[in-house]
């Protein structure tokens, strides 16, 4: 059996770009909102939902990558010729 195709990590990496980019944004936002003194605290647990949404998306992303690489790498059916479908 033939081993599925690889994803270059690079090509990843460059199509979460923008996602990843949001994501920063989001933990200096919380961080930034939470009250002086209390920036540790006040930003701990949002920042936490945000990092454990991201690592999921991340990980969807990576799989569905994969899984997108080893379809293509298939050939299309074959079509008959007498109009009904194959199965």
């Amino acid at each position: 059996m033939s081993e599925s195709p690889r994803v270059p990590p690079k090509e990843f990496a460059e199509s979460m770009r923008g996602e990843v980019e949001q994501y920063l944004k989001q933990v200096m936002e919380a961080v930034n909102q939470a009250p002086d003194g209390a920036w540790i605290s006040g930003s701990e647990e949002q920042v936490r939902d945000i990092v454990a949404a991201m690592r999921q998306r991340i990980f969807e992303q990576a799989v569905q990558k994969r899984l997108d690489a080893a379809e293509a790498a298939f050939p299309p059916s074959a079509s008959s010729d007498d109009g009904k479908a194959v199965g």
